[in-house]
């Protein structure tokens, strides 16, 4: 039976949540490693389930865990690594991956994630900026460091490695399998990560050991981890959805996590769902619609097998959701969160509350999600749209503390404003609205592109939206949406008269798009999510010509 949500919420303790997720503690001191791998040794406990797309699969113990990453710890120590090091990771989801994660906790190291799509460029500015140590690698990602200025050494997973780089195995197989895990104050780093940088230079997050509590309480509450659940977290740990909620989450909690080293396809998907029981299932909306695009004929096989599904990274369009409901028997839940925060806002699973079709759900237990104007002076009531901002005097789970010798203009008083703009529903929830500088301007009216792209996606032909403000003397802006078709589609005249009137009776006559572009994909982040600025900044520079002409 699922606990009420308000019962949670004011029940709330931190010294209760430390006795319960914790072995170490806040003020006498923690290591990740004792937490996500030790503390569960026992009974020849599976920590890690291994898919590889080759086929074969493995099994790795709490215990097996325990002793590859003590070979790990003591190799780093014996390289001169000291506490509060980092150690950069660029590997695929492979166990060797997991292993270095837990090693580099174990010698009280910052681990530093490296999404093997990076290029040279991208690697060189977190390895620079992180003043990595190490960077740990495989053959098939090791030409990527040839670009790199500077570059850390080498560890490399593979039987012929380069001259001077070290080879994994022979060097965890030189190390004694006994590393007593080091203590490190809550305040100490255990990751470093960085923003996505879809404006500017990404900037370094780091990762305290007290935001342990706060990826417990999210796969609890949230993603509502049970003990008898098969689960698989699809994001990739390079990002921080993998990271903290496919590795480090479900680890402290004791539960199995799931590697598979292959690329997302529906295929493997509803194939590795069938062939695991698959019960609970995390990872983004991009996938989702993957699934969806796919359609009902594919998901049949595991139709009903899922228990739950939570999706983070974009708002869940409510199409999603009904499809979820209707094809897979399963229910979807949007959860919100950032890099910098881990997730705070969800449709939580495991409680007891309303959930509100196409909102991102209410204040996760331990954070106080507040309405904000944009200067952050004030908070807004319901219905009037605003920034979602974290009250940090009211949330003893809020972790952040600020960029890498960065300043951080999103703490303003009280509040950390995450940029996104959001409205109050009169139920608690919050809605979203959009991006801060994705929002559209246009006859006075301001338009979220998140709703019109919900309207479109409701539509058949639809598989993928991206909807921005084009420039417009008369308007303002004009909204602009461009569109990937699905299978059996061709761009049209009639066909973008046929969505824009889809739009105009599903939304409104202001906010449907007035013009539509027919494409064959989406400018994305490496870890998957829309760049409406990409395509915002080529309308303003077609705008720019056409004048000046």
């Amino acid at each position: 039976m699922k606990r009420a949500y308000e019962t949670v919420v004011s029940d709330f303790s931190v010294p209760a949540l430390e006795k319960e997720m914790l072995k170490g503690s806040l003020a006498g001191g923690l290591n990740a490693c004792l937490e996500c791998c030790d503390a569960h040794v026992g009974a020849n406990r599976v920590a890690l389930h291994y898919e590889s797309k080759d086929g074969s699969s493995a099994d790795y113990t709490f215990e097996q865990l325990r002793d590859l990453s003590a070979q790990f710890a003591n190799f780093l120590t014996a390289n001169g690594v000291k506490p509060g090091d980092r150690i950069s990771g660029l590997l695929p989801r492979t166990p060797e991956l997991l292993v270095t994660i837990l090693g580099t906790w174990r010698a009280g190291a910052v681990y530093q994630p490296l999404f093997t799509a990076f290029g040279p460029k991208a690697i060189e500015h977190r390895v620079k900026t992180a003043e990595s140590r190490f960077v740990v690698t495989d053959l098939g990602n090791r030409s990527k460091l040839d670009g790199v200025e500077n570059c850390p050494k080498v560890l490399c997973v593979g039987d012929a490695v380069r001259d001077g780089d070290l080879n994994f195995k022979a060097e965890l197989a030189a190390r004694p399998a006994s590393f007593e895990p080091v203590p490190r104050g809550a305040e100490d780093a255990f990751l470093l990560m960085f923003t996505s940088g879809t404006t500017g230079l990404p900037k370094g997050v780091p990762v305290p050991l007290k935001a342990l509590l706060s990826f417990g309480v999210y796969m609890r509450d949230a993603v509502d981890l049970r003990a008898d659940d098969v689960f698989w977290n699809i994001a990739d740990p390079g990002w921080a959805y993998g990271l903290y909620y496919a590795v480090t989450g479900p680890l402290l909690l004791g539960h199995t996590t799931m590697f598979y080293d292959g690329g997302f396809t529906v295929d493997t998907t509803y194939g590795l769902i069938a062939k695991l029981g698959i019960t609970n299932l995390a990872g983004s909306p991009t996938a989702y619609r993957m699934l969806i695009a796919a359609g009902p004929e594919a998901a049949a096989a595991v139709k009903g097998k899922l228990r739950v599904v939570s999706s983070a990274g974009e708002p869940l369009n409510p199409e999603v959701i009904r499809w979820f409901a209707e094809h897979l028997e399963c229910p979807i839940n949007d959860h919100y969160g950032q890099t910098e925060l881990g997730m705070v806002v969800n449709n939580h699973h495991g409680l007891d509350h309303p959930i509100r079709m196409g909102s991102a759900g209410l204040s996760m237990p331990g954070y106080k999600a507040v309405v904000v104007n944009e200067e952050g002076t004030a908070e807004m009531p319901v219905g009037k749209p605003g920034i979602l901002a974290i009250d940090r005097s009211q949330s003893p789970l809020f972790w952040f503390p600020g960029y890498l010798n960065r300043d951080t203009p999103s703490f303003i008083g009280p509040y950390y404003l995450t940029g996104d703009t959001v409205e109050w529903n009169d139920d608690g929830s919050v809605s979203f609205v959009g991006r801060s500088d994705d929002i559209i301007t246009s006859s006075g009216y301001r338009i979220g592109p998140f709703d019109v792209e919900s309207a479109l996606i409701e539509h058949p032909a639809v598989i993928e939206t991206a909807v921005v403000g084009k420039p417009d003397p008369e308007r303002t802006e004009i909204v602009k949406a461009f569109v990937v078709l699905a299978k059996g589609y061709e761009p049209s005249d009639a066909l973008a008269e046929e969505l824009q009137q889809h739009v105009r009776k599903r939304l409104s006559t202001h906010a449907f798009p007035r013009e539509i572009e027919f494409v064959a994909e989406l400018p994305k982040t490496p870890s998957g999510k829309v760049q409406r600025f990409i395509l915002r900044n080529q309308e303003v520079a077609k705008t720019k010509e056409n004048n000046a002409a």
